[in-house]
């Protein structure tokens, strides 16, 4: 699997929660979620394609955008 880093408009811990939740939603399919607040980036470890994880982060509602994968 991969980690896919994120830019997400995250603004508080509620923000943050948000996106835990969504990423939950996936269950097993997410292996790890790493989410840095002062830095608004979310990086997921996942064998999900990078557009599959996207979908499920706009859930929340936030803006949100593909940085890339984190070496």
């Amino acid at each position: 699997s991969q980690v896919h880093e994120f830019k997400v408009d995250m603004t508080c811990g509620g923000c943050a929660s948000a996106v835990e939740r969504v990423l939950g939603k996936l269950g097993d399919k997410v292996e790890k979620v790493n989410i840095n607040l002062e830095e608004r980036t979310v990086s997921v470890t996942s064998n999900l394609t990078p557009e599959e994880l996207l979908e499920q982060l706009r859930k929340t509602g936030k803006s949100t955008s593909y940085v890339g994968v984190k070496k």
